[in-house]
């Protein structure tokens, strides 16, 4: 089975003109893009984001299930904002692979997210 593939397109700490962003919470924000690959039926292990996040999913479907088993069905074109702090994993349940851009607002040495491989899938 193909392995889940992850593409960072961005991390800065500046806007597109070469300012730096204002601080947020604690300290200096940092933008993260990431391009996520999800083979058709490959799931994501267990995990939490400690930052914010959102994205668009560009191709596929993807099932995104929480720990105490609810369940978001996100289609092609549809945006979506994770959920922070809250454990959960997603699934590619469809017969073809899933193309997500999803975006981060961090802080230079925090994880964008957290694995959770105690947790099993099935």
């Amino acid at each position: 089975m193909e392995q889940v593939q992850t593409t960072e397109l961005i991390r800065t700490n500046q806007s597109w003109d070469g300012v730096e962003l204002p601080d947020y919470l604690q300290g200096r924000p940092e933008i993260v893009a990431v391009k996520y690959e999800i083979p058709a039926g490959q799931k994501l292990g267990w995990h939490h984001h400690p930052v914010m996040n959102h994205g668009i999913l560009v191709q596929g479907e993807l099932t995104i299930v929480s720990q105490d088993g609810e369940e978001k069905i996100v289609h092609e074109g549809e945006a979506i904002v994770e959920m922070v702090g809250t454990v959960h994993h997603g699934e590619n349940r469809g017969t073809k692979p899933v193309l997500l851009y999803m975006f981060y607002l961090s802080k230079e040495g925090m994880p964008l997210s957290v694995q959770h491989p105690e947790i099993p899938l099935d």
